[in-house]
């Protein structure tokens, strides 16, 4: 097949979103299809590279940190895009190139199929002051959005079921975003973790409970630390690794908490192919977040071969399995309780880990390949038939 990916996020950007597209442009190669990918520049100009074109386009931080808005002129590129002939276009985002998405689809009579990524209810308090009426808009938004599709994937259960309370008629398909899986299986070099750890003066006898993922207030980091705090000085390093709007703010929490290093760390961003190492310093994946609808970060973890520990969420319905590859809790006390059945049972860690590497092959990239390769498929038989006169 051609299949042709749009999204207002790409490389240099680091999200779930550009994780997702990546990886599934990836796994679809390797099983022999051509795939296109229609994104938005970092700068006013516009060019086309190695089946990546870049639309032209202006900063929109006051909608959401990171935000972009396409400002260049799009139809030379998508006379050309039409003129390669996808078979089906793959939305990734609402925005932007959503409506280029759409026109390309009209055009050449093929089905579009939206995965959504973003759960907008749950980022309000960046475009409205009102979280009610944020709800309201996300809600008629979605129905909109969903409504010029012919069907869309939902990363979860959870937001399968959120589109249907929205209202939404078209079919939401469940499929995991895939990860590759293999940087995070290979095998940890003793001596790199050793740099590492050492890098940040983390005492040996410390318990690392590391949290992988941009600082952004819907992130909820502000009650990691709470938690850490309460624990009281030494025994547990707080390691946060990434970056995002919402650093300073954390930094300032930490610090009106008493929290300083080694005690809690921000490690800030680190280069990509070297975040495995990162995540296995952990003992612990910790998460607060009930923002996600997929939760990339927490396959990750798992895939790395450490347990998760984050606060209960549908999205990790299926994910966490209880005392197997982790647990979720409900408050600080079932965090705390949690916290010590792991500290109080050190021989089982092999087994927890093990057990957390199994689970991570649910969220392979190849597994995430066939998956959308089927849905493409039974899209376009169904669009064919529409068009056979009876």
């Amino acid at each position: 097949m051609k299949i042709l990916m749009t999204s207002d996020w790409y490389s240099p950007a680091v999200n779930g979103v550009v994780t997702s597209v990546k990886n599934l442009k990836k796994e679809l190669e390797r099983r022999g299809h051509e795939v296109r990918v229609l994104t938005l520049s970092q700068t006013r100009r516009s060019w086309e590279q190695d089946g990546v074109t870049y639309l032209g386009s202006v900063a929109a931080g006051l909608i959401y940190p990171g935000a972009r808005l396409r400002t260049a002129l799009a139809g030379k590129w998508v006379r050309e895009l039409v003129a390669w002939g996808p078979d089906v276009v793959h939305s990734q985002c609402e925005f932007s190139t959503f409506f280029l998405a759409r026109r390309i689809a009209q055009e050449l009579g093929i089905p579009l199929v939206h995965t959504y990524h973003t759960v907008y209810e749950d980022y309000t308090h960046y475009f409205s002051p009102s979280v009610h009426f944020g709800k309201k808009a996300a809600a008629v938004f979605t129905r909109w959005a969903a409504s010029h599709t012919d069907c869309l994937i939902a990363p979860t259960g959870k937001v399968r079921m959120l589109l249907q309370s929205y209202g939404v008629e078209k079919p939401v398909f469940v499929v995991p975003s895939g990860i590759d899986l293999r940087p995070f299986q290979s095998e940890a070099d003793p001596l790199r973790s050793a740099v590492l750890r050492s890098s940040l003066d983390i005492p040996q006898d410390r318990t690392v409970l590391v949290c992988v993922g941009r600082l952004a207030e819907e992130k909820n980091i502000e009650e990691l630390l709470r938690f850490r705090a309460n624990l009281g000085p030494g025994r547990y390093t707080l390691l946060l690794v990434g970056d995002g709007p919402h650093r300073r703010e954390l930094e300032e929490t930490a610090a009106g908490l008493g929290l300083t290093a080694p005690d809690a760390i921000f490690a800030g961003m680190v280069p990509a192919d070297q975040v495995a190492d990162w995540y296995r310093l952990g003992d612990l994946f910790v998460s607060a977040s009930t923002s996600e609808t997929q939760g990339l970060t927490y396959a990750e973890a798992l895939a790395a071969g450490v347990p998760v520990l984050c606060r209960a969420d549908p999205c990790l319905a299926g994910v966490v399995r209880e005392g197997e590859n982790g647990w979720q809790y409900r408050d600080e006390a079932d965090f705390r309780k949690k916290l010590d059945a792991f500290l109080a049972a050190p021989h089982h860690r092999d087994r927890l880990s093990r057990q957390a590497r199994q689970s991570a092959e649910e969220f392979s990239a190849r597994l995430f390949g066939e998956r959308a390769e089927a849905i493409y498929l039974d899209r376009i038989e169904r669009c064919a038939a529409r068009r056979i006169p009876a």
